[in-house]
């Protein structure tokens, strides 16, 4: 039976009362929810980003193929263009899904930069080698191969990629900067006009841009050496902080 004198309020829980829910007690301990954590990285080795690597490496020694044996006729060049720029649209997706499903993977760290490397130094000596990356057809002569580009960039390309690896392996993350990325992009899509069957006044846009290709291959070569001898110096002062200090002999 209700009582007649009680008011509307007289019905309302306590504040302790374990029914109401959590979401109608402001204030309560329990409201306080902290910070979301992040899921943890998924290292399972099967995923799509490692089976694009996998047809990136597969993918080299095809071009090299396309590149060597037809190096003259216009549609081969087509398509050996096309193969290579396939190849190179599959670096930048696995990149992105790897970002994007947070997929970390020892195979992948170790087998992307190798496809990449392999891909590149490919295409550079394959245009060094028919006589194209600064000039056209076999009659170029050394001054047509470049292989001084060819070379610099592939020291760069390869030292550094040895570098980080063993960097790794002492646990010092060096992560890419806009400069590498920016030094990528340039690089692709110098070589992609290279391996175009362009006409003399259109070659002339590709040699400019195999030249701004080495000079950021250099320099971001050269930013990241200063990068690396940072961080090897910060873990070394870790290092010697970490160390405890020696015991002062009693008497």
């Amino acid at each position: 039976m209700t009582n007649p004198f009680s008011g509307p309020e007289d019905h309302q829980p306590l504040l302790g009362d374990s029914r109401q829910p959590a979401a109608q007690q402001p204030g309560a301990p329990f409201d306080q929810q902290g910070p979301a954590q992040p899921p943890p990285p998924n290292t399972n080795p099967v995923n799509v980003p490692n089976a694009l690597t996998v047809l990136r490496l597969l993918m080299v020694p095809l071009f090299a193929w396309m590149v060597l044996s037809h190096p003259y006729d216009f549609w081969w060049r087509i398509a050996t263009t096309g193969v290579f720029t396939l190849a190179i649209i599959t670096d930048a997706v696995d990149g992105h899904l790897a970002r994007k499903y947070n997929i970390v993977t020892s195979f992948g760290k170790i087998a992307d930069p190798i496809a990449d490397k392999a891909l590149t130094g490919m295409a550079f000596i394959g245009l060094s080698i028919i006589g194209e990356l600064l000039g056209t057809q076999p009659d170029s002569g050394a001054a047509g191969a470049a292989w001084w580009i060819t070379i610099t960039i592939l020291v760069r390309e390869w030292g550094i990629t040895l570098m980080r690896f063993l960097f790794l392996r002492r646990g010092v993350v060096l992560a890419a900067n806009r400069g590498g990325k920016l030094k990528t992009v340039v690089q692709s899509v110098a070589l992609i006009a290279s391996l175009l069957p362009l006409m003399i006044p259109f070659k002339w846009g590709a040699w400019i841009l195999v030249l701004l290709a080495l000079v950021i291959t250099v320099v971001t070569g050269i930013d990241y050496l200063i990068s690396m001898i940072k961080s090897l110096r910060q873990q070394q002062g870790a290092s010697a902080q970490q160390q405890p200090p020696p015991a002062t002999p009693g008497f």
